[in-house]
């Protein structure tokens, strides 16, 4: 029997009688992971079929999953049985909404993630679940044109830029792609390389001179773009067309690239700028909400999760790469291995400068991420200053800043209080 309803107020009563049948119903897993049918197919079939005890894998878009959750949340009774999501939706939930996680004895390798599982508490209120990030690739026909004396592994958004001006000397074309289009990821590309690369900040730093310079340099990489990039989304497309040679993206969307053609494509890390190689972590997690019907069965399939062999079913799964050691098998998809030797490099050097997922700003999420990408559009792609843009803009972000009071997030400063746009 699978329970799908809240039970809550006039029918408390019946709450308690049924308790039984909804422990025996299969656990309700409700995450923003996944999304796409193939991966929300592989994670029933690959990755929860050999859970404890039967799960139903439930993604949605964030706001329906933050929508039934406070619903369930207020009601103080439901049927989500454990929450996968990114360390941003986590982070907009009060903790005390969450169960503490830290007798599991299950955490990730990294301690900064641990930290962030704890919310600003002293315990675990997730457990980190799995990792990804946003990486370059590119056709092996590009790489003759590379910059004189530039490593691919170490590559400068100067040279980037000269490089991508070579290519399109070469072929007559412009043959960089960007995934400008209505679907793509163009706003954590800025927020998570461009800006911590020149400003070693997102917030603080918007409207510095270094976002000044941040924006000169990508303008300029912009001259050599495909110009159809601002219908381009899920960069594999076009590195398979051929219509662009040099991409950004995020892991799992380069993956079929990689897959279907592996001898004919490279992944190699992100450009450096003056304050180092900017690159963004996205960490997702597990957590049990106060109201889990089933608390053991819950725990059970969060430490399932964590699990070395079902690590790397989500990772054949989904792309996103264990958060634990784990002894990864040879026969694993060309994508997996490309990337995730390009990610090793890149959170490995020296100059690396990660910085997180926006967090804290709860519904305004997506306003933070619209002055993104309005800056792009009217710097790039409408030609305005920069300085005029960047003073503009900064309103809007001050008064979304101060009214989630969201605190600062790496690479920016901490604060005590909301983040400030200085």
């Amino acid at each position: 029997m699978t329970v799908r309803y809240t039970l809550a107020g006039a029918v408390s009563g019946l709450a308690i009688l049924c308790s039984a049948a909804i422990a025996q119903a299969d656990i309700l897993f409700w995450s923003t992971q996944a999304r796409p049918v193939e991966e929300a197919q592989a994670m029933r079939e690959e990755v929860l079929s050999g859970a404890p005890e039967k799960v139903d894998y439930q993604p949605n878009e964030d706001g329906p999953w933050l929508t039934r959750l406070q619903a369930e949340l207020q009601a103080n009774s439901g049927s989500i049985g454990t929450l996968g999501a990114l360390h941003g939706n986590f982070s907009a939930l009060d903790p005390e909404n969450l169960v503490d996680l830290d007798d599991l004895g299950v955490t990730a390798k990294s301690e900064t993630f641990n930290t962030l599982a704890k919310l600003g508490t002293e315990h675990m209120q997730y457990v980190p679940w799995m990792q990804a990030t946003y990486i370059m690739a590119a056709n092996k026909k590009a790489l003759e044109f590379l910059p004189e004396g530039a490593d691919i592994d170490a590559l400068t958004y100067d040279q980037l830029i000269e490089w991508t001006a070579k290519v399109q000397d070469a072929t007559g074309e412009p043959k960089f792609g960007f995934p400008a289009g209505p679907k793509g990821l163009k706003h954590r590309f800025f927020q998570g390389y461009l800006y911590p690369s020149y400003t070693n900040g997102v917030v603080r730093t918007f409207a510095s001179d270094g976002a000044v310079t941040a924006w000169e340099k990508f303008r300029e990489l912009w001259t050599h773009t495909n110009p159809a990039s601002t219908n381009f989304s899920f960069m594999q497309e076009q590195l398979l067309s051929g219509d662009a040679w040099i991409v950004f993206d995020h892991t799992s969307r380069l993956a079929q690239a990689f897959n279907e053609r592996p001898d004919d494509f490279v992944a190699f890390p992100a450009p450096a700028g003056p304050e180092g190689r900017g690159f963004m972590p996205v960490l997702a997690g597990i957590a049990i909400p106060k109201t889990a019907p089933d608390m053991d069965a819950s725990k059970a399939l969060v430490k399932y999760m964590l699990a070395p062999e079902t690590q790397i079913a989500t990772l054949r799964a989904t792309s996103f790469f264990p958060v634990i050691d784990v002894d990864l098998p040879d026969d694993l998809p060309p994508a997996v291995k490309a990337a995730g030797a390009a990610v090793a490099k890149m959170s490995g050097s020296a100059d690396a400068n990660p910085g997180l997922l926006p967090a804290g700003l709860g519904e305004k999420g997506g306003e933070f991420n619209r002055i993104f990408v309005d800056s792009f559009e009217r710097i790039v792609l409408a030609g305005q200053d920069i300085r005029s843009v960047l003073d503009d803009e900064k309103v809007q972000l001050k008064a979304i800043m101060e009214e989630t009071g969201a605190p600062c997030w790496a690479p920016d400063a901490p604060s005590e209080g909301a983040c400030p746009v200085e």
